[in-house]
């Protein structure tokens, strides 16, 4: 009788790379989405694809290759067309004794295999396997890179900048010929644009300095240098930036905003644009916006099972108001996008109104803010009520006037979500009644008030225990000796996959305040924030330090980023009057 094939969940538990209950997990969101076990376990982030990849290789009997140059022999990628690599993702190896060895992802995928029997002339092809990620990754900078990279092409602009540009023998400046001038900056910009879309930036800042144009790129909310492109060249950049984005190339004097929509490897992005002036000439800002960061789900953002049940209960609910609170780019259009998707059926009707309007949602009725015109967020706030929503988004809440219409709406049966900039959840509270909102309406009115900050989490490929890890970096997290003690702390080693940083995406770390009666009464009598905080964490609410230790604790992120974003107050001051001689 044939021995059946152990399943890649029991492959992976016997790798100690997961736990029985995380498979479970992973199967159940497998069914529910239509995908594999494996293709599940790498998407909930309980598994990195390469201990995937090397499982499934166990599963099939087949080899495990790490992908680098000296692994493909000379003339490799000539085997097999670069048509058939591109649409299949797959990588020709080498041809040895009438064999052509080629690395797969897709075990399964028996129809590519006959395939390429049939358009290479194969009988006999001998499959590997390695991570799909790896692989595009390969073929990308094999096949798809330009002829020259943007370090090559910067400085053979630098060199050739003068030639095409048409000068008289006075070296007078005359018109730019489009085929000399444009096309190297074209490829220049396509080329940072590609770079930064496919390393996962959010932004490209092109800074201008004084004898130099820094580019940079933020990935995982840090923000990277790349290239410096030469001072000579900083006004074609800029134009051409300007011309793709809508902007009036004429004007310098004054910030604008435009937007640029290009087709980027199979997917639509959007690019938002910001040109301000400074002092060595315009910076420009390119808000990378993909459609699908903010389609990632309310179980993506990095909740813990607490708190996601809290706050599925919260949005649920009929009235009220929701806030989310936080620093720019602390993801909190990202949660308020995930819970509004939540919502999203046919028997709700939703209104938004943003500034701008980032990303667009069929079922939803979404308002752009024109300052210019006056349409401002008062005004549509007020044209929505006649509108009869059941749900209503308001981009943030800047001023009275927008906050009272938003207290209103929710005193008249809807809910209401918003954004608003403050450091924590309590001082939302006292925040809303110094905008001169009255404290009874505040105290009535809100459900509830989350604040969050992204956080990188660790690699999941080079992830490793902390044999040492820093005990002033621990306390910085508010951590005590016991808390810890026989507890591993992880790090990322740095690998390929992540650029050897040691992290690879971002999640949330959130504190949850849910209004009670005494919360309401601090409310109504406009009680100091630390009162108010001091009844929030006696009812049960987490700080944004505690989520971030447990977080710690699960292996997800490391102290180091723990620390940077959100620190113990008064741990140091403490410690130093502790050791100061009395």
């Amino acid at each position: 009788m044939a021995r059946l094939k152990q399943k890649i969940g029991e492959i992976l538990v016997g790798m100690k790379k997961v736990t029985p209950p995380q498979v479970e997990q992973a199967v159940a969101h497998a069914r529910k989405a239509g995908k594999r076990t494996g293709e599940s376990l790498v998407e909930l982030e309980l598994c990195g694809e390469e201990d995937v990849s090397k499982a499934l290789a166990m599963q099939f009997g087949l080899e495990y290759v790490e992908i680098s140059k000296g692994l493909f022999a000379p003339g490799a990628m000539s085997l097999i067309p670069d048509k058939l690599i591109k649409r299949f993702e797959i990588l020709p190896l080498a041809q040895e004794n009438g064999k052509l060895k080629v690395i797969i992802w897709d075990p399964l995928d028996l129809d590519t295999l006959d395939l390429l029997r049939f358009q290479c002339g194969v009988a006999d092809i001998q499959p590997v396997l390695a991570p799909r990620s790896r692989i595009k990754a390969f073929i990308e900078k094999s096949l798809d890179s330009p002829e020259a990279s943007l370090d090559e092409l910067s400085r053979s602009l630098d060199a050739s900048v003068d030639h095409s540009l048409d000068r008289d023998v006075q070296g007078k400046k005359k018109t730019a010929s489009a085929d000399d001038s444009d096309a190297p900056i074209i490829k220049l910009i396509n080329i940072i644009i590609t770079e930064a879309v496919r390393g996962r930036a959010s932004d490209i800042h092109i800074e201008p300095m004084s004898d130099r144009v820094q580019v940079r790129y933020r990935i995982d909310g840090v923000c990277l240098p790349r290239e410096q492109i030469p001072k000579r060249m900083q006004g074609a950049v800029t134009t051409r930036l300007k011309i793709m984005s809508g902007i009036d190339i004429a004007e310098k004097r004054v910030p604008q905003d435009g937007r640029i929509k290009l087709r980027i490897d199979g997917s639509d992005i959007d690019f938002r644009v910001s040109a301000c002036p400074a002092v060595h000439g315009e910076s420009i800002v390119l808000r990378i916006l993909r459609p699908d960061s903010v389609r990632i789900g309310l179980n993506s953002l990095g909740f813990m099972e607490d708190d996601y049940e809290t706050f599925q209960k919260i949005i649920k609910r009929p009235n009220g108001i929701f806030l989310v609170t936080g620093p720019t780019g602390s993801g909190k259009t990202t949660t308020l996008y995930a819970a509004l998707q939540e919502l999203n059926r046919p028997d709700k009707k939703i209104i938004t109104a943003e500034d701008p309007v980032e990303y667009n949602f069929p079922g939803m009725n979404q308002c752009q803010v024109r300052d210019d015109i006056g349409l401002t967020f008062d005004k549509i706030l007020r044209a929505m009520l006649r509108q009869a929503p059941n749900i209503i988004l308001v981009g943030e809440i800047r001023d009275l006037a927008v906050g009272e219409i938003a207290i209103q709406a929710a005193l008249t049966g809807h809910l209401v979500f918003s954004t608003l900039h403050t450091n924590d959840a309590p001082s939302a509270i006292t925040r809303l009644i110094d905008m001169g909102i009255k404290p009874f309406l505040v105290a009535s009115s809100i459900q509830a008030i989350m604040a969050q900050r992204l956080v990188r989490m660790i690699c999941n490929e080079c992830r490793e225990v902390d044999p040492s890890p820093d005990p002033f970096l621990l306390r910085m997290c508010g951590f005590k000796l016991e808390q810890i003690e026989g507890k591993p702390i992880y790090k990322g080693r740095g690998c390929s996959r992540c650029n050897n940083s040691g992290y690879r995406g971002r999640k949330g770390i959130f504190e949850m305040l849910q209004m009670n009666h005494e919360l309401r009464e601090l409310a109504f009598k406009r009680a100091p924030v630390n009162l108010i905080r001091k009844a929030a964490r006696a009812s049960g609410s987490r700080t944004l330090l505690e989520d971030g230790q447990r977080k710690i604790l699960m292996g997800w992120t490391t102290p180091e980023e723990i620390a940077r974003i959100t620190q113990a107050e008064g741990i140091i001051a403490e410690e130093e009057s502790a050791a100061a001689p009395t």
